[in-house]
């Protein structure tokens, strides 16, 4: 990505916070095997403040969506606390294969990582795992697929695909938890975020426009752009 294209998804800004409209595809940090990643950009957005901006979460790199930068070191200290103990309301969209079991309820399944000779790794369900739930309701149905809302109530790695694989309905475009044939990208996207911020101001309220790649399974369940 450009430059030019990373602050043109720029979606929220004040004193305290930047937020961008992450792309699929794209790590937000340096990894192994990455080709590129976001943070590469963040000394060209601190607009005017001496110090670039930090990731005050993670999104994966196969995931869109709601993005949160602290813009100085308090901003970050604030906003790393309220992602820990959950006073941050995050709100993501699915197109999922199949449905869930009811049209809303709670996935309550502990979660533990696993890993390979070759150091690959992946999380799985394990009773001995974190504890992890997400809420999630069905906002529209197509021929096979859902369209679901999911609110993670725990942050663990990768908690969506994984809790959506293991009640029967994984994520579309999921090359690690799905076995569907599916392509990429992954229909995950971080659609909104609500952060009470300032004691004396309605909480902060940043959505994410949907990215393309989602639409055609979107519209097919019954959104409207």
């Amino acid at each position: 990505m450009t430059l030019e294209e990373i602050q043109e998804r720029i979606i929220y800004r004040d004193a305290m916070v930047l937020a961008l409209n992450k792309p699929a595809g794209v790590a937000v940090h340096p990894g192994t095997g990455n080709k590129g990643n976001l943070e590469i950009f963040f000394k060209d957005l601190a607009f005017g403040l001496p110090q670039p901006p930090a990731l005050a979460h993670r999104l994966d790199a196969a995931t869109s969506g709601c993005l949160i930068l602290g813009r100085h070191r308090q901003a970050l200290i604030k906003l790393g606390k309220m992602f820990e103990n959950g006073t941050i309301e995050k709100v993501y969209w699915a197109v999922v294969r199949g449905a869930p079991p009811s049209d809303e309820g709670v996935i309550d399944l502990p979660l533990g990582k696993q890993s390979s000779q070759k150091n690959q790794w992946w999380m799985k369900v394990d009773p001995n795992g974190k504890s992890s739930q997400t809420v999630y309701k069905v906002l529209g149905k197509g021929e096979g697929i859902t369209w679901l809302e999911l609110k993670p109530l725990t942050g663990r790695t990768h908690q969506l695909r994984v809790h959506c694989a293991a009640i029967g309905c994984e994520i579309l475009g999921d090359q690690v938890y799905g076995t569907s044939k599916y392509s990429k990208p992954l229909h995950l996207h971080a659609y909104s975020v609500r952060i009470p911020l300032y004691p004396k101001k309605e909480p902060i309220f940043i959505e994410a426009p949907v990215p393309e790649h989602m639409v055609e399974m979107l519209r097919s369940c019954g959104f409207c752009l």
